[in-house]
């Protein structure tokens, strides 16, 4: 034995930081419409892309589903009518996380299917 402490936890290399560190998201949305799943689905694709985000829940009025990330509103189901697409959030997060500047996402997908 060299007498060294064992590993410890350390921080990334100078110059890199964990994806998706210093953005946060903020998500309201309806539970007694059942939108609790589609954010929790949501949450996790965006935890595992960028598992620094910071990522809140709040429940909002009926129909709502609002995404905003670091203080900016990115999507409205309230506008859009429907859900946002996971690779528009993604792309957005990812702009965020550049310091670039954000757009409103306008794609989304139907919040349900008629058989």
């Amino acid at each position: 034995m060299s007498g060294e402490p064992g590993p410890t936890c350390e921080a990334p290399p100078p110059g890199e930081v964990e994806p998706g560190s210093g953005v946060r998201i903020v998500v309201e949305y309806c539970e007694p419409c059942g939108f609790e799943a589609t954010y929790l689905e949501l949450a996790s694709a965006v935890k595992e892309q960028y598992p620094g985000i910071e990522i809140e829940s709040r429940l909002g009025g009926t129909g709502a589903f609002e995404i905003e990330i670091n203080g900016q509103l990115v999507f409205s189901k309230l506008e859009n009518g429907g859900f946002p697409y996971e690779k528009d959030l993604i792309e957005a997060i990812r702009r965020a996380s550049n310091g670039e500047p954000l757009e409103k996402i306008t794609n989304s997908r139907p919040p349900c299917v008629i058989l």
